[in-house]
């Protein structure tokens, strides 16, 4: 299989998964002329947040917010301490990021890189973002509340948000898509969702796509295991129509 040697490699959720992003990034072996970009979400769950910043920080690798990261800022940067706000992220994982570090302290170099994170990136033919986008909105309106939390509104859409670009998403486990099995990337109508649900224990998969060569990347945390297979293999296309069904049978 012939490769590209300039790459872009895009990856998924790691959720403070060290240990599994070090194995995946040995399968991928990143040269110098390598594009990184971490789609956000790097924190909380996994035992290893604070390694994880420390590594893509140390690479001067690119990262996108995610909805993790900011539930962590809005605590961080509110004048006035918020409890729901702090049970939330807890409950959300975030009890396991305060461990990763000495004395449950965020340094402030974290504090400042975190506060730094874009909520998207434009790569012309590649639009990267946490979540997705809002269909109904032009990007100019949109704020990180759609670009890092946004889910079936987007998931559903009938017609591609970008007539030249296709949009790479984590946020929504791959395997709460319908008739996406766990590991799978999901392709949508514009959108390629590549979470494969790291800490999940339906998964266990931390993806990574090189976009250039299109290849699959994946290693699994709990089994330590390690998969390269061409991305037309490891895709699932799926129905927007059963995406908004699902979304107005919660409704009801």
């Amino acid at each position: 299989m012939s490769e590209t040697s300039q790459r872009r490699i895009v990856i998924g959720d790691v959720h403070g998964h060290y240990e599994g992003l070090m194995s995946l990034l040995a399968a991928i072996t990143p040269g110098l002329d390598d594009e990184v970009y971490f789609l956000g979400d790097v924190i909380d769950r996994g035992p290893h947040s604070s390694y994880v910043i420390n590594l893509i920080k140390q690479h001067n690798y690119q990262c996108l917010l995610g909805n993790h990261e900011q539930m962590l800022l809005n605590i961080l940067m509110s004048d006035t301490m918020s409890v729901p706000a702090m049970q939330a992220w807890l409950h959300s994982g975030g009890q396991a990021t305060m461990a990763s570090y000495e004395d449950s302290s965020i340094p402030e170099e974290h504090i400042d890189w975190l506060q730094s994170l874009p909520t998207y990136l434009d790569l012309g033919d590649v639009w990267l973002t946490h979540a997705g986008v809002d269909p109904n909105l032009p990007l100019s309106e949109q704020t990180s509340e759609q670009f890092c939390w946004i889910r079936q509104e987007f998931h559903s859409i009938t017609q591609p948000y970008f007539c030249d670009k296709l949009i790479i998403i984590g946020h929504t486990i791959t395997f709460t898509f319908p008739g996406v099995s766990p590991g799978k990337l999901a392709k949508g109508q514009g959108w390629l969702g590549i979470d494969t649900g790291a800490y999940h224990p339906r998964s266990g998969w931390l993806t990574a796509l090189d976009v250039t060569n299109n290849l699959v990347y994946q290693t699994n945390i709990f089994t330590n295991s390690s998969r390269t297979i061409p991305l037309e293999d490891g895709v699932v296309n799926v129905d927007p129509i059963k995406i908004t069904a699902r979304r107005n049978k919660q409704r009801a």
